[in-house]
C-alpha cells in the first residue's frame, strides 16, 4: 500500500478504495516487522483496530469526517494519553499509565486521527542521539550503525521507516528538527506557546514546545492547525490567531524572498559535505529568484552554554517531582525517608537525566545563581532581540540542522560536551521561541540524509512551511 500524504489517503477513504481498518493493519504489520529495531515503546493493536473500526462506520453512516480521518500517527513517549503508559523512556516510570490526556491528543482525536502507539526516545527528553532510553537506542532508518537523532529519534524513526504516517515530538533545544535531518523527513518546531503544553511531560518549562514529524509540509501544516489555539490548562499557550497554513503555504513564492545566511552557520568545522548540500540548495534558490543576503549573529558561540544552562535549571526542579513517593518507582531499599528518595532517585534515573539534574541544581545553587543562571537568561534576552532584528531584514534564516550527518551509535556518548554540539545550530530558535523547520535535501557521499534548517518570525508558520514546501519540490 504506497501511500505519499494524507491527502492521497483521505481521497481512497472517502472513495471507500481502502478502509481506515485495513489502513491500521497495514501500519501494525509493519510495525511487528521492525519489532528489533525499537521504534516503539508500547503499540496499541487491539486499540487501533477498534478505533478505526468506529470511524469506517461512522463513513459508512455519513457522518462528519474530521480533518484528520483515519490519519495514522505516533506519539512520543512523553506526551500523556488516558490509560496508556507514559513512561519518557525512563524506568522511574516504566509501569505508569496516564490518568488523563494531554490538550494535543484530545484536539486530535476530535479530527479522527488515529494513535499507533507511542514511540522511543532519549529518557525525560534529555539526548541528541536515542541513545539514553531506558529501553534502549533506536537505530538509524539509512545506517542501523547510527544514530537517528534525539530525543525524539523514535518518532522520527517511525516516520522514515513507514511505521506511522505523521508523528508528533516535542522540541526542547532541536529535538524535533535534528533528528528530522537525520532521517530524512520534515520536522517542524512551532512558536513557543503555539501548542499547549499540558500533558507533555515538562523537561525544561519555557522551552518545551509539542512538535510535527512528517514525510511533507502539507500534511505538517494540517496537523498543526488541528493541535494549536489557546488552552485555558496552559497559561502559557497563546490567544494568536490560528490561520489556515495549508492556505499561507500556498501564497508563497520563492520570486523576491530574502534568506538571510549567516556566517555564524557555515563555519570552518562544519562537515564539507553538509556545506556543500546547502550551499547548493541556497544557491538554487537564488537561481528561481530568491535572494541570499549574508547576515551576522554575534555571540552565536554562547548559545549552547546558555541553553544548557537554562535547560538543566528547569529539568533540576521539574524532574524533583519523580522521589518514589507519589508515581513511579520505587526502591526496594528505603529504610527510611531520607534513603528512599534517594535510592528510587538514583536506580529510577538515567545517567544523563542525572548529568542534567545535578548540573542545574549547581546553577541554581547560593553564590552561583547570578554567576551563571541570571546571566544565561541575559543571554537569552541579547539573543532574542538580534534574532527579531535579522528578521526585520529578511523573511527567513537558513542553514543547516545539524553540522553533520547521523554519527555512529557510541560514537559521542563518552564526550557529552561532543554530543551537545549536535544542537549547536537548532538551539538558538529554541532559546527565542520562533518556529523552525528541517527539511531534507538529500544524501551526502555516504548516502546519509542531509537537512536544512529555517527560521522565521513568532507565528509565521505557514509562511515557514510554504518556503519548506516548495524546496522539497524543487528537490
Amino acid at each position: 500500500m504506497h501511500l505519499s500524504s494524507y491527502e492521497d489517503l483521505r481521497s481512497r477513504l472517502v472513495a471507500k478504495a481502502v478502509t481506515c481498518e485495513e489502513v491500521v493493519r497495514f501500519y501494525l504489520e509493519r510495525i511487528d516487522r521492525h519489532h528489533d529495531d525499537n521504534i516503539y515503546i508500547t503499540v496499541f493493536h487491539e486499540e487501533a483496530l477498534e478505533r478505526a473500526r468506529v470511524l469506517d462506520r461512522k463513513l459508512s453512516e455519513g457522518g462528519r469526517l474530521g480533518k484528520l480521518f483515519g490519519m495514522p500517527m505516533a506519539i512520543k513517549d512523553n506526551i500523556a494519553m488516558k490509560g496508556s503508559r507514559l513512561t519518557c523512556a525512563s524506568k522511574i516510570l516504566e509501569n505508569y499509565e496516564s490518568v488523563y490526556d494531554a490538550t494535543a491528543i484530545l484536539r486530535l482525536e476530535e479530527e479522527d486521527a488515529i494513535f499507533l502507539g507511542k514511540t522511543n526516545m532519549d529518557e525525560f527528553a534529555m539526548g541528541s542521539s536515542n541513545e539514553n532510553s531506558a529501553f534502549g537506542n533506536v537505530p538509524n532508518p539509512f545506517d542501523k550503525t547510527r544514530v537517528p537523532g534525539g530525543s525524539s529519534g523514535g518518532s522520527a524513526a517511525a516516520v522514515a521507516n513507514g511505521l506511522a504516517m505523521v508523528a508528533l515530538g516535542s522540541d526542547t533545544g532541536g529535538s524535533v528538527r535534528q533528528p528530522a535531518g537525520f532521517c530524512d523527513i520534515v520536522g517542524l518546531k512551532p512558536t513557543y506557546g503555539r501548542i499547549s503544553r499540558f500533558g507533555l511531560v515538562a523537561f525544561a518549562s519555557s522551552f518545551d514546545q509539542i512538535g510535527v514529524l512528517s514525510r511533507n509540509c502539507d500534511d505538517a501544516a494540517l496537523v498543526l492547525e488541528v493541535m494549536a489555539g489557546k488552552d485555558g490548562r496552559d497559561a502559557t499557550s497563546s490567544y494568536h490567531a490560528v490561520t489556515d497554513y495549508s492556505k499561507e503555504m500556498s501564497n508563497v513564492s520563492v520570486e523576491g524572498l530574502k534568506i538571510g545566511v549567516p556566517k555564524e552557520y557555515f563555519p570552518e568545522s562544519l562537515n564539507s559535505d553538509v556545506a556543500r548540500i546547502v550551499k547548493g540548495t541556497l544557491n538554487k534558490l537564488r537561481d528561481e529568484g530568491a535572494e541570499l543576503i549574508d547576515i551576522t549573529l554575534p555571540d552565536s558561540e554562547y548559545a549552547i552554554a546558555a541553553y544548557y544552562i537554562l535547560v538543566t535549571a528547569e529539568a533540576s526542579s521539574n524532574l524533583a517531582r519523580f522521589d518514589g513517593a507519589r508515581y513511579g518507582y520505587r526502591s526496594e531499599n528505603s529504610g527510611d525517608l531520607s534513603a528512599m528518595y534517594v535510592n528510587s532517585r538514583t536506580e529510577g534515573f538515567g545517567r544523563e537525566v542525572k548529568r542534567r539534574i545535578m548540573l542545574g541544581t549547581y546553577v541554581l545553587s547560593a553564590g552561583y545563581y547570578d554567576t551563571y543562571y541570571k546571566k544565561a537568561q541575559q543571554v537569552r534576552r541579547v539573543f532574542q532581540d538580534r534574532y527579531r532584528e535579522a528578521l526585520e531584514k529578511v523573511d527567513v534564516i537558513a542553514g543547516p540542522t545539524s553540522p553533520f550527518p547521523p554519527f555512529g551509535i557510541g560514537d559521542k556518548t563518552g564526550d557529552p560536551l561532543e554530543m551537545y554540539l549536535a544542537d549547536v545550530f537548532t538551539v538558538p530558535a529554541s532559546i527565542v521561541g520562533m518556529p523552525a523547520v528541517s527539511v531534507p535535501l538529500g544524501f551526502d557521499s555516504l548516502n546519509l540524509p542531509v537537512g536544512m534548517h529555517l527560521i522565521c518570525n513568532f507565528f509565521e508558520e505557514g509562511k515557514l512551511l510554504g518556503i519548506a514546501k516548495h524546496m522539497q519540490r524543487s528537490l
